[in-house]
């Protein structure tokens, strides 16, 4: 959390005063009296007064300062233990969570984070399409009603699965809440059991211990799996695994991401996440970059193209190598039609609704998005190719003159740029495997 950025300034006659939005924000929303607790000197600790006879304000059991991911382990660990009937809300800049606990389980969260809200983890687990959690979120809004229960009454889940969903989504925020790496988190004697619509029992020592694997095992899945939005293909040549609990080989058609599997199978990101690295591992699969969209892959080749004759016009070779390009795109018909009526830019970059116009007059292309991604990065590695001979000549220049280069060198850049669209060698896809999944 900055320093600084919601700041009070208090005066010598113990009057406060807000500096900024944010700050005038915070203390606007809490309009009233205040008892001013003690506390240390670098830390000022109000809690509201009672207004009515009889009004209690909720004691806060613990307070303090996230600064990493993991911190509220040993708080998590030690609620686990007693039998506190207690809240945890973990605050950050954006978001907000609250996990409740009593007797040593979990029986209750909430989250604003947009990914652990019900309808999103109900989509994730298959149980909703986003069309019907849509339906489901304007039918909430208009009829005052939780979420999960206009799914039920809409007929698209039984309340059976849906009690399987609150429970996932408990999971995810009391993980998201352990993961939480900077922010503030308070411990509230008892809560609101209005919260409490579909209780859960869940042991909070068992979260804890899932929650500190997945944090060690994610930084080794991301080495491979870097996202829920990667795909992974099945490797040619290979048999099936001798296991797959989850079903997720068979899923595998090198067309779903990550996200679209774990939808298909029912299963969490993370179990989905940790199944295909260990396919991945044992040879059966390799993991491909995001799809992109067609504007998005014209977007990657612009950024390419303008890197390398930005670097050949310091040395006044771009013209060149702009006149080698243009013949051979109009010497090549996937390109002479791709690129026919567009003028490049001065920095090589082309306009992406014209070539997405393009694309879809050439009729013969299964998948337009993957061959305009293979047109596009032999395109911008022929462009490579061309300014070799001058970056050969320009580097030893350099080399001789005592020279030292602080950067990479331009094909090493254009490599990191280009890698969303590096084409898959059709020979290394299994092709999919026969099912009857959507």
């Amino acid at each position: 959390m900055e320093r600084g950025e919601a700041r009070v300034i208090v005066d010598a006659d113990g009057t406060a005063h807000p500096v900024g939005d944010t700050a005038l924000l915070r203390m606007q929303a809490r309009a009233g009296p205040f008892d001013v607790l003690p506390s240390p000197e670098h830390w000022v600790m109000l809690r509201r007064a009672a207004s009515r006879a009889g009004e209690v304000s909720r004691t806060c059991i613990l307070a303090g300062e996230i600064t990493r991911p993991g911190a509220l382990c040993d708080i998590l660990s030690f609620v686990g233990q007693t039998t506190h009937r207690c809240e945890l809300v973990v605050l950050e800049q954006q978001s907000a969570r609250s996990v409740f606990m009593e007797e040593g389980y979990v029986v209750g969260g909430k989250s604003s984070v947009p990914a652990e809200r019900l309808g999103q983890v109900l989509v994730r687990m298959g149980a909703l399409t986003k069309e019907q959690a849509q339906h489901c979120a304007d039918a909430s809004s208009r009829g005052g009603i939780r979420i999960g229960e206009a799914a039920v009454r809409l007929g698209y889940i039984s309340r059976e699965r849906l009690f399987g969903g609150v429970r996932r989504q408990i999971e995810e925020t009391f993980f998201g809440t352990m993961l939480t790496g900077e922010g503030m988190f308070y411990l509230l004697e008892g809560y609101d059991p209005a919260e409490l619509w579909a209780p859960q029992q869940l042991p909070v020592g068992a979260l804890v211990r899932e929650g500190v694997l997945r944090m060690h095992e994610t930084r080794f899945f991301r080495t491979r799996v870097p996202s829920e939005d990667h795909v992974p293909a099945r490797v040619a040549g290979r048999a099936p695994p001798d296991m797959d609990p989850l079903g997720v080989y068979g899923r595998i058609d090198g067309r779903r991401s990550v996200a679209e599997i774990a939808r298909l199978v029912g299963g969490g990101e993370f179990e989905i996440t940790r199944a295909i690295f260990q396919l991945v591992q044992s040879g059966h699969a390799f993991v491909r970059p995001p799809h992109l969209a067609a504007e998005a892959v014209v977007s990657v080749y612009n950024r390419a193209i303008a890197t390398i004759l930005r670097e050949l016009d310091a040395m006044d070779e771009g013209d060149a190598v702009r006149e080698q390009l243009a013949l051979f795109a109009d010497q090549r018909s996937p390109y002479r039609q791709l690129l026919a009526g567009i003028a490049p830019a001065d920095d090589g970059s082309l306009d992406p609704a014209q070539v997405v116009a393009n694309l879809g007059r050439m009729s013969l292309v299964d998948e337009p998005e993957d061959a305009l991604g293979r047109w596009l990065y032999e395109y911008a590695s022929y462009a490579l190719f061309l300014a070799r001979p001058q970056l050969l000549r320009a580097r030893q220049e350099r080399a001789e003159s005592g020279v030292p280069s602080d950067q990479p060198r331009l094909s090493q850049r254009v490599a990191e740029i280009l890698e969303p669209i590096v084409p898959v060698d059709p020979a290394s896809v299994a092709p999919p495997l026969p099912s009857r999944a959507p």
